[in-house]
């Protein structure tokens, strides 16, 4: 209809006063009155002169798939046959013809890693779920070192057993790990423990005894320090102390340092992952009992000045129920 009108208009005043006046689309009015005219159906593309034949293709593809040459990269093999006097395609052929047979990839064989399962685990507790690891202490001279055993509680992040020793051995770890089970009195079926994938963590020795005394296993994935993340924070909380040395003179005084230290982060360390409370009031029980002194403590603060509390009377922070190693992600539409 307004196409219509544009047409009789059109002769009086012209088409793109006829299209503003009538508000109709110019372009919409030109393209209907000169349609476009239908494309004749293309013909397929002629093969070029140059290309290879089917006989020559099969031969080629014959030769890349050969036991000689099975292994080999189309470069290889290309320079390969024209050092031997014969030349069947260029690279790029040789290439191309892969590709379209759904060839390309690495075609040397390769070490193939095993898919590691990313370790979820769950403490709702202390002795439920323990880390440990060893990190190196430097000596009094260049490339010498000692190494420091610790086992934390990733609930409480108590530190319930620690060594200095002048080797990494799976015997030592044996050592220390028995000697904290038995001073935690750790029930069979009761404990995780969790390490990465260094030699003493994955040693027989080490496995044998947790197999021994029930007690379950679990390693980080290769190369994934988030995997124990626990172990590498409190190793981060010592070596940032201000009195932490460059070097230890001797290995008397990396267990000299490592006796006050241990006894600060156990009994003094307000953790902030614990409600600012201590790794030993957590790991005893209580914890409980000092966040109601605190509550007491924050209640007559604000009644003797609530105007200085904007939103509310203060609370102290809350203690943790759950602590997980890579907790698992939401499924569905929650998920990132």
């Amino acid at each position: 209809m307004i196409d219509a009108s544009v047409t009789e208009l059109t002769p009086a005043v012209g088409t793109a006063a006829a299209c503003r006046a009538l508000n109709a689309s110019r372009s919409s009015v030109y393209r209907r009155r000169s349609p476009r005219p239908v494309k004749a159906t293309l013909r397929p593309p002629r093969g070029s002169h140059r290309a290879l034949s089917g006989a020559e293709r099969t031969a080629v593809l014959d030769e890349l798939r050969s036991e000689r040459f099975m292994d080999d990269s189309p470069a290889q093999v290309y320079a390969t046959l024209l050092d031997g006097g014969r030349y069947l395609a260029s690279q790029s052929t040789m290439y191309r013809l892969l590709a379209a047979n759904g060839e390309v990839r690495e075609r040397r064989d390769q070490l193939r890693r095993p898919n590691y399962a990313k370790p979820e685990l769950l403490a709702t507790k202390p002795n439920e779920l323990w880390s440990w690891d060893i990190t190196k202490l430097f000596g009094p001279q260049k490339w010498t070192y000692y190494y420091l055993y610790v086992i934390l509680d990733v609930f409480s992040r108590y530190v319930v057993g620690w060594m200095v020793a002048h080797r990494e051995s799976a015997v030592l770890a044996e050592k220390l790990i028995g000697q904290t089970l038995a001073k935690q009195g750790i029930a069979r079926g009761q404990l995780t423990l969790h390490a990465d994938r260094g030699s003493s963590m994955k040693s027989k020795p080490v496995a044998f005894l947790l197999a021994d005394l029930g007690v379950t296993k679990s390693h980080s994935r290769p190369h994934v320090s988030n995997d124990n993340p626990f172990s590498e924070s409190q190793f981060k909380t010592m070596k940032y102390r201000p009195d932490f040395p460059d070097r230890f003179g001797c290995i008397q005084d990396a267990r000299a340092f490592g006796q006050p230290f241990f006894g600060w982060y156990n009994d003094e360390h307000r953790h902030s992952g614990l409600g600012l409370h201590t790794p030993a009031s957590v790991h005893y029980g209580g914890a409980g009992a000092i966040r109601e002194h605190r509550t007491v403590v924050l209640a007559a603060a604000y009644a003797a000045h609530p105007e200085r509390f904007v939103r509310a009377m203060p609370r102290p922070p809350s203690l943790p129920t759950a602590v997980w190693i890579n907790p698992p992600q939401p499924e569905g539409p929650l998920a990132q």
